[in-house]
């Protein structure tokens, strides 16, 4: 299966997705989109194929949203993309790729569902919280 995680290794859902897919036995191609940025192409099709729009996939905390006036809701889209291509911190993550589909894996068990094969368990987040039991089944 091919996987692909648009990652920042500095982001701890980020890096809880990321152990998920190596946990179910894929190596995906890891893209730290901060270095490499983004293309408008690019971010329209990841938007499209996620049914997410700027404004959903747009990061508010941790990043300069508020300070480059982008939480007011007149801001349009195309002047939010501008600014993700500006500041690639601004693109919510993770966002994988999988022949299953295409989500932004918020919560990192959001994850599970684009995967063919689940992790064994037991299987946490960095926090501590449970995601798959012993018997390899979803915690809710």
């Amino acid at each position: 299966m091919s996987v692909v995680i648009h990652h920042n290794p500095a982001c701890g859902t980020s890096r809880n997705v990321l152990e998920i897919i190596r946990a179910s036995g894929a190596e995906p191609v890891v893209i730290d989109y901060l270095n490499t940025g983004w293309t408008r192409p690019q971010l329209l099709a990841l938007f499209a194929a996620a049914d997410l729009t700027p404004r959903t996939a747009l990061r508010t905390s941790k990043s300069p949203a508020k300070e480059l006036g982008l939480l007011d809701p007149a801001v349009s889209d195309d002047v939010l993309l501008d600014h993700m291509l500006e500041h690639p911190v601004l693109v919510n993550r993770p966002i994988v790729c999988t022949p299953k589909g295409v989500k932004l894996c918020r919560p990192s068990e959001a994850v599970l569902d684009l995967l063919d094969q689940l992790p064994k368990g037991p299987l946490y987040k960095e926090d501590g919280e449970m995601i798959l039991n012993e018997k390899g089944e979803r915690v809710d």
